[in-house]
């Protein structure tokens, strides 16, 4: 059972995503999820902070679980593979988030924005020392420039949000499949001791497909 902000946070996910982060007031928010003004400021101290509250959820959740993978698995195979997976699921886990995220961030305050680039650079920071260190190691191609190849895979990832539909053809686990497998065919060096399935945590459904 929800409590009190988790109410609050999913009344305002779907007013914003209507009306946008202006339109929307704070007796609005209240009317729409049954609650008072006391409750309101109970849980947060503006509807600033709930625009952070927002926007930090999933920027945490998918940065706790790259730096699970990156402390559960010791190949720098195994480790891009997780980040890639978790953050794929993010997309599922938190669309209304993710959609609010995009509509309305340039409307997030400092100190909030701050806070909220400072997870994101932690990220992207880890994803590239993950790169690195499979270039260091031989795990992966040395000749890719570490920054482009780190942005690629970013930004392919997060276009996820502009065309997901959770009642689609695919499953959000068959999607991840598809970017796990494209990210490891062009990070792993082409080699015939190089077994692309054979480096994979998971197989992609599409390999049975014929």
């Amino acid at each position: 059972m929800r409590d009190l902000k988790e109410d609050i946070m999913e009344t305002s996910l779907d007013l914003f995503d209507r009306y946008g982060f202006h339109g929307v007031s704070v007796n609005q928010i209240v009317e729409a999820s049954n609650t008072s003004k006391g409750g309101f400021y109970h849980h947060f101290q503006s509807k600033d902070e709930l625009l952070f509250v927002i926007h930090d959820t999933f920027i945490t959740y998918v940065l706790k679980e790259a730096q699970a993978a990156n402390v559960v698995h010791s190949s720098p195979v195994e480790k891009i593979q997780a980040i890639i997976r978790s953050f794929v699921h993010v997309f599922d886990l938190y669309k209304p988030h993710i959609s609010v995220f995009y509509q309305e961030s340039m409307y997030l305050k400092s100190p909030y924005n701050q806070q909220i680039k400072e997870k994101r650079d932690v990220f992207k920071d880890l994803v590239f020392s993950v790169i690195e260190e499979g270039q260091r190691s031989g795990h992966f191609r040395k000749e890719l420039p570490l920054e482009i190849t780190g942005m690629a895979i970013l930004g392919m990832v997060n276009w996820i949000y502009k065309w997901y539909k959770q009642d689609g053809t695919y499953t959000i686990d068959q999607i991840a499949d598809v970017f796990t497998d494209l990210v490891l065919h062009f990070l792993l060096p082409v080699r015939e001791d190089v077994d692309v399935k054979g480096e994979m945590l998971h197989v992609p459904f599409f390999y049975e497909c014929k």
